[in-house]
């Protein structure tokens, strides 16, 4: 194998590229980059076998074909070191793989590329397409809110539900849920209707990959091997799917005619649970939210660091309500959203949940704390 190619395209790729490829793994070849040329182009992959990207180098010139591997952390901080616009030439004679460049050259020892496991590629077929704005959103107002700790390994991976011509992501740890929809369109036929759980870290992978705002997103599902695959622009991310049931969300959104509904804008809101919350605790983390008449008051204690009280004007003329809620949870909320976004905070009493909406198709479900 032999290839020539500017630093630039090479070290993003590789930067990518390195993301998936575990610093400590029982299998060592796995903490290789594969780099496949061919009369087609040169494409790199890595995996640690849950995960797994591909992708396509631009600006390449294939001089011989062929497949190496090479060691991620040591070709990305020969790649980092070099200046601005080197070009470098790859090449494998079997034995070593030469990294070169005008005035330097590694001698890097590989192993045998055979050994690499399989990374998938995008299946030919039926696929659903997304916007690459939505599926932006989509990780974004969901993957903060899922749990990688709980013994529950669903509630570890963000829920999408494929069917038509629409797209549900759901996040959930149980104590909070957010749920983003949006249009989508099928692509070579017509796939069938899908309901996969894919992990936080290869949501976050896509959302780090996600190309140009006109490039469409594809996701494809491979039901043997329980595996989805995203492509955008020249890169492909194939995840293991997490098992396990999913809560029924939507029993989490009910129909309450009777609830109190305020339009708030979520910048000055952040503003105000930050503060309120300066004075709270771990053992008094909780903020109590009083809507009144014109005035949202939030209020803050704890023993050790004091009390607060802070006021946001709001446009309610109804009865009073209060809620106790983990001013974490809220902000983490108002912190994907445009400082600029109206947000209807819908809620009916101290022990029910309040329910935060945008006009976009996003929801956020927050449980309330117990009253002290």
């Amino acid at each position: 194998m032999k290839i020539r190619c500017p630093k630039e395209p090479l070290l993003a790729a590789v930067q990518t590229a390195a993301a998936v490829v575990p610093a400590r793994s029982p299998k060592p070849i796995l903490t290789n980059i594969r780099f496949e040329a061919s009369s087609d182009g040169a494409v790199i992959s890595a995996t640690d076998l849950e995960l797994g990207i591909r992708i396509d180098l631009p600006g390449v010139e294939t001089l011989a074909e062929g497949t190496v591997l090479l060691p991620s952390g040591r070709l990305g901080a020969i790649l980092r070191e070099s200046p601005a616009g080197t070009v470098f030439e790859i090449h494998s004679d079997g034995t070593a793989a030469v990294v070169k460049a005008p005035r330097s050259e590694f001698r890097l020892p590989v192993e045998d590329p055979l050994e690499f496991p399989a990374v998938g590629r995008f299946p030919a077929g039926s696929c659903f397409e997304v916007s690459t704005p939505l599926m932006r959103e989509l990780v974004r107002r969901t993957v903060f809110a899922t749990d990688n700790e709980s013994s529950r390994y669903a509630l570890g991976g963000v829920l999408l539900e494929l069917a038509g011509e629409q797209v549900i992501a759901v996040g959930t740890d149980g104590r909070r849920l957010a749920k983003m929809q949006g249009p989508c369109q099928t692509h070579g036929g017509e796939p069938a209707a899908a309901q996969p759980i894919v992990p936080a870290r290869a949501m976050q992978l896509v959302e780090r990959c996600l190309g140009a705002a006109d490039a469409p997103v594809h996701l494809a599902l491979r039901g043997d091997a329980n595996e989805i695959l995203i492509r955008s622009g020249t890169t492909t991310i194939s995840a293991r799917l997490v098992e396990g049931r999913f809560p029924r969300w939507r029993d989490v959104f009910p129909d309450r005619p009777e609830a109190i509904r305020v339009q708030l804008v979520a910048g000055p809101l952040l503003a105000a649970v930050r503060q309120a919350a300066i004075v709270t605790s771990e053992q008094s983390k909780g903020v109590d939210f009083t809507f009144e008449p014109g005035c949202l008051v939030l209020a803050g204690r704890s023993a050790e660091s004091g009390e607060s009280r802070v006021e946001l004007p709001i446009d309610h003329a109804g009865a009073a309500v209060r809620i106790k809620l983990d001013p974490r949870f809220m902000s983490d909320v108002l912190r994907v959203l445009d400082g600029g976004t109206a947000v209807t905070i819908e809620l009916t009493d101290p022990q029910s949940a309040c329910v935060c909406l945008t006009e976009d198709g996003y929801g956020y479900v927050i449980m309330p704390l117990a009253a002290e």
